[in-house]
């Protein structure tokens, strides 16, 4: 929560901040003491409140908040004396001296003398009423002018943050503070900065940019994992060269050397041994450091994180008001329990959260709880129970709003979706009751047949779906008849980092969102069955239907490896579907990198992200990506896996190209070119890391340029001719140097091709690659 600048507030300011503070204690402990009238604790924090808010109002002249709060105060001296016993009545009429003085404090549309003239017959009639209550009598009815209204979860955080700063800082607390002004008490509410904690006001914007700079750091620690796993690959290569030597050296010794050769042979001995030793420890220095940096970047992030999250209790503070409240309306007695309070979340997810989860829980009051006689008659207490929690699992949170109520009555509900139109009866009565349920959060979707003002217009969970999607989060409804409701949300922790399942398409990377993948399948080409004209398989017992990946992103075409097909399940029920991707890259934790807003919306893309090794790649819309395949499928033009080309793609694998070029531009445009074409592309950004590629991996062909950085072409390629294992790969040199010389020089070192950058186009230089090594899976 955002603490505001105390030292810039007028003496009325400050008694708003505080009467925001003291009456959401007031609002707490009221609320307890109606489950235990006599709880010491309870009465002496109302009591505090009561004193602490008629103090403040004395101060800045609200003298009618002043005679409220004394009443109240002399309500809970009573209380405390054991001369009164709180019961229900009382507490409804405490609750709404809470809420007066709320008004009263910030009076509607801002008009300061509201206590005295709209509000006066609401200020009367309180004054009256708990005296009335007191001494046994009832209260008299409440005046319509001002009806009180159940207090909603508190409003989200303006866009500062505090931060814990180590730098030496001002209090940001007045100077003279009046006596009467006590410190707020530790509540749900925004509070002042603890005494002797430095804090600074940062704006959410900046916050954002940090944790955007801390994720790219995290991400950037993680590129030395690359350049160690090549430096012990050198070490290797170093040590067959020792092995070598010392053969070589055996086969000298039975020969006559002179004394000139034997001390040359010592003295490499002795230099590639020390080199062994010192590249030896370099690797280690460098696994040390990668871990230190790795650790030091991992707790960078989390700390710039954690500045983002909030306790799951200052988004909860009006709630358990608000569920006594509809459920007094209604009739019903119902009280909230809340687990989970210190829960850290996302301040932009727990601002989200508070509309859903107030539907939610006036949902669970409204449909779910049973009135008294009912409960009664079930052998249920009278009172119902809603349970709202928070937590974290497996790197997710999990939002649980449950009650005790009657459940849901699943054939109500399968004759309304029929009757709305939304299934036939056929299809309905096969439907499971997870099936079912899922109807609950569509659009205009109610069991009520009339309209009230708590519920009846279908609203409620379809504003949850709604949210849902925005974070990318899911929910699970079950229900047990007689035994209540559970609606189970599943949220990301954060909006700034997804976990991903990386995949292959066309030769390029993509993300999946983690929260929106079901199930990954490696099926064998025979698995799949068509069926009118479209592609399915079986799985847990139902037909799925697949679609390639290719066509809905409208990149090349699938192509299966070893025989199988790769697939991502996305999608509910009977909207599932299989996506055919290449292969698939693993899970991974990314960093959201949004989209530039004048691209507008991109198809089937939801947002960038980096590699750990700095390429970048697009993280998919799964939402997008089913309506593109609704799309598709109703307008037929939905097409079918190949599996001949599956058959022949397993036989034949793709020819695999070498790229090396120092110019990133260049590099990605043969690249795409290539890939578009069907071949396999590996990227080097110069000769050495050509080099090391080609002694790694077997290629087809390699393409580079001449000027770079470390290696030069022209060495990259006398190497490569130099090499036993490698003089037969066809090399090509794509250069900007057109001079007659440049050429000869390149096709005297050994290469097969020469095109100038400046004169080549894309069937040239593809009709080139072709001639020297054929059709991608030739």
């Amino acid at each position: 929560m955002s603490t505001p600048d105390l030292s810039q507030m007028s003496m009325l300011d400050l008694f708003r901040f505080e009467a925001e503070s003291q009456i959401a204690q007031l609002n707490a402990s009221l609320l307890a003491l109606e489950l235990q009238p006599t709880a010491a604790e309870h009465l002496e924090a109302c009591m505090r409140a009561g004193h602490s808010l008629k103090g403040a109002a004395r101060i800045v002249g609200l003298e009618t908040a002043v005679k409220v709060a004394h009443v109240l105060e002399d309500c809970f001296v009573l209380a405390q004396q054991g001369k009164l016993l709180l019961e229900k009545k009382h507490i409804d009429v405490l609750l709404r001296g809470a809420d007066l003085l709320g008004r009263i404090a910030s009076p509607p549309d801002g008009d300061e003398a509201w206590a005295d003239h709209a509000g006066s017959a609401e200020v009367q009639a309180f004054l009256l009423a708990l005296p009335a209550v007191m001494s046994g009598g009832q209260a008299a009815p409440w005046p319509h002018t001002a009806a009180p209204s159940a207090p909603s979860a508190p409003a989200p955080a303006e866009p500062k943050e505090t931060v814990a700063s180590p730098a030496p800082l001002s209090a940001a607390v007045p100077s003279e503070p009046a006596p009467a002004l006590s410190a707020p008490a530790s509540t749900p509410a925004p509070v002042a900065a603890p005494a002797g904690t430095r804090s600074v006001r940062v704006s959410a914007e900046s916050l954002d940019h940090l944790l955007s700079l801390t994720g790219e750091s995290l991400v950037e620690s993680r590129r030395l994992k690359p350049f160690a796993a090549s430096m012990l690959r050198m070490k290797r290569v170093q040590r067959e060269a020792m092995q070598a030597l010392d053969l070589l050296q055996q086969k000298l010794s039975t020969a006559q050397l002179d004394e000139f050769t034997q001390a040359t042979l010592s003295e490499l001995r002795t230099l590639m041994q020390q080199n062994q030793h010192q590249l030896s420890d370099q690797v280690n220095e460098l696994e040390a450091f990668d871990r230190r940096s790795v650790n030091l970047s991992q707790r960078l992030y989390d700390e710039a994180l954690a500045c983002r999250m909030r306790p799951f209790a200052d988004g909860t503070g009006g709630f358990a008001r608000m569920v006594r409240d509809v459920g007094h309306t209604l009739g019903k007695s119902v009280r909230l329990d809340i687990s989970g309070s210190v829960t850290q979340i996302d301040r932009d997810i727990l601002e989200k959260l508070e509309a859903p989860i107030g539907h939610l829980l006036r949902n669970a009051v409204d449909h779910g709880i049973e009135d008294g006689a009912i409960r009664r008659a079930a052998g249920k207490p009278e009172q119902g129970v809603v349970r709202l929690e928070a937590r974290h699992s497996a790197g997710m949170l999990l939002i649980e709003v449950s009650d005790d109520g009657a459940g849901i009555d699943i054939e109500q509900l399968r004759r309304a979706v029929v009757a709305r139109g939304l299934s036939n009866e056929e299809t309905a009565a096969r439907l499971s009751e997870a099936e079912l349920l899922e109807f609950l959060l569509l659009p205009s979707f109610t069991l009520r047949d009339t309209v009230t003002e708590i519920s009846g217009r279908g609203v409620g969970l379809d504003v949850v779906a709604d949210m849902l999607k925005q974070v990318r989060g899911t929910i699970r409804i079950t229900t047990r008849p007689g035994q209540g409701s559970r609606f189970l949300m599943q949220l990301p922790l954060t909006l700034s980092v997804i976990r991903s399942l990386l995949v292959e398409i066309a030769g390029e990377p993509y993300a999946f969102p983690l929260a929106y993948v079901n199930r990954t399948l490696r099926l064998p080409a025979e698995a799949l069955q068509t069926l009118e004209g479209y592609q399915h398989f079986s799985h847990e017992g139902r037909q799925i239907g697949l679609v390639s990946a290719h066509q809905v992103l409208q990149k090349g075409q699938w192509r299966a490896r070893d025989g199988s097909v790769c697939v991502v399940v996305i999608g509910e029920q009977e909207h599932s579907y299989g996506v055919a991707v290449d292969a698939f890259l693993g899970e991974r934790m990314l960093v959201v990198q949004p989209l530039d807003p004048r691209l507008g919306k991109i198809p089937d893309v939801q947002a960038g992200a980096l590699m750990e090794d700095g390429a970048p790649l697009l993280i998919l819309d799964v939402a997008d990506m089913l309506r593109t395949v609704q799309k598709l499928t109703s307008s037929g033009r939905l097409q079918t896996v190949d599996q001949d080309g599956a058959a022949q793609a397993a036989v034949a694998a793709r020819k695999k190209v070498l790229v090396v070029d120092d110019s990133l531009t260049v590099r990605e445009l043969e690249r795409k070119m290539l890939a578009n074409r069907g071949y396999q592309v590996t990227v080097a950004v110069d000769g050495m890391d050509g080099w090391n590629a080609v002694r790694a991996e077997h290629f087809d062909l390699v393409i580079t340029d001449i000027d770079m950085p470390r290696m030069d072409g022209i060495e990259l390629v006398s190497l490569i001719r130099g090499a036993p294992q490698l003089q037969s790969l066809p090399v090509m040199i794509v250069s900007y140097k057109d001079r007659e010389e440049d050429r000869q020089r390149g096709l005297e070192a050994g290469a097969d091709h020469y095109f100038t950058k400046s004169s080549f186009h894309d069937e040239s230089l593809l009709q080139a690659v072709t001639d020297l090594i054929g059709e991608a899976t030739s």
